[in-house]
């Protein structure tokens, strides 16, 4: 009997051991997207990514031929929900302020983003998994898309705009506030 729960326990920690090779990449990625965080300096992202390997770890043996990597990036998900609105008072109010282009997207709009547009789940699957409407999920997923592309065309509206605002600057207080070039003179 105990030979058979030690090869049975060996082989489930061999196999959970070939999952988290092969998952834990693109896991991390998905956390690092929905918390919007550096993917050099991700300590949220694997904090959730650590969370969600130890529970489909503990629940492997009730899996039953389901894909462990949906029961991975669904405990994510939930998980980044859950953490969310407890830490922030709701999905929509953000407390912590990420930087880089998905800062720019609620809590939620980043979680729905990932999951229809990265992990590519259907509407009606995240729809579910979030407890939303789907028409809610497919809203929210086009705010975040226009939100994006305003937040990108944005930036590449600054960036244009940096070299012309290095030409030119104000002269001291001793020469009236007049425009100078980069040669001082006015």
């Amino acid at each position: 009997m105990r030979e058979r729960q030690a090869s049975h326990g060996a082989r489930r920690a061999r196999e959970c051991e070939a999952f988290v090779a092969g998952a834990a990449g693109r896991l991390l990625h998905t956390a690092t997207l929905l918390t919007a965080e550096p993917p050099d300096d991700n300590p949220r992202a694997r904090r959730l990514l650590t969370l969600a390997l130890a529970h489909t770890y503990a629940c492997w043996d009730r899996l039953r031929g389901e894909d462990p990597y949906d029961r991975a990036r669904q405990y994510l998900a939930t998980r980044f929900a859950r953490e969310a609105w407890l830490r922030h008072g709701g999905l929509g109010r953000a407390r912590h302020r990420p930087t880089g282009l998905l800062a720019a997207l609620t809590p939620q709009e980043r979680l729905v983003l990932v999951l229809r547009l990265y992990e590519g789940v259907a509407e009606d699957q995240a729809a579910a998994l979030l407890g939303l409407p789907t028409e809610r999920v497919r809203a929210i997923c086009d705010r975040a898309i226009t939100a994006l592309t305003r937040a990108r065309t944005a930036r590449g509206r600054t960036a244009q705009e940096q070299p012309t605002q290095g030409r030119t600057a104000y002269a001291g207080a001793g020469d009236g506030g007049k425009r100078v070039g980069r040669g001082g003179r006015a």
